[in-house]
């Protein structure tokens, strides 16, 4: 009786074992490889440099993008400039979110929302204003992609002439993504 129970112990234990083995292996087939989340992610951003006749101004606006496939990403920025003329200075700094669409290649349609604070000062005869204001800008886009670097305008929906750091609602944009 003790060689039969030792014997059944020993089938029951192949049996565990195959089935595990038999469990890990279909499981191992079934399991599809996940991408890194950094493989989707693309950085980038823009540049800008002005410079004349006593009068500097200087942007930037890092960014990164998640790709979530090959028509859709979204990302977040952050943003500054600084402008400074004879009678004039102002410096701004904020953060984006950006959303883009690109339902035929090479256009792709964007919307990115940009909060701004603003600090201003002017130097007016006979008297100097300071100005520090949070400013938001909502802007839709419709630009051309090519490679890394796409070219476009954008359009400023919450523009207000006298709040806005820039001249004009409508502009133009060079963003690389890397």
């Amino acid at each position: 009786m003790n060689f039969f129970l030792s014997n059944k112990k020993k089938l029951l234990l192949l049996i565990i074992t195959l089935y595990s083995t038999h469990s890990y292996l279909v499981a191992q087939e079934r399991e599809v490889p996940k991408r890194a989340f950094l493989e989707d992610v693309r950085f980038g951003g823009s540049l800008g440099l002005n410079v004349n006749n006593g009068y500097f101004s200087g942007y930037i606006a890092p960014k990164a993008i998640y790709d979530f496939n090959s028509y859709v990403s979204a990302g977040a920025g952050l943003l500054g400039s600084y402008n400074k003329t004879s009678r004039y200075s102002s410096y701004t700094t904020g953060g984006s979110l950006i959303g883009l669409l690109r339902p035929l290649n090479p256009l792709q349609l964007s919307a990115e929302f940009e909060e701004h604070y603003v600090s201003r000062n002017f130097e007016l005869d006979g008297t100097n204003k300071k100005d520090s204001y949070w400013y938001p800008g909502l802007f839709l886009g419709l630009g051309y992609v090519t490679g890394p670097v796409s070219i476009g305008v954008r359009y400023d929906v919450l523009h207000i002439d006298e709040k806005s750091i820039y001249a004009n609602a409508l502009m133009p944009f060079v963003t690389v993504y890397f």
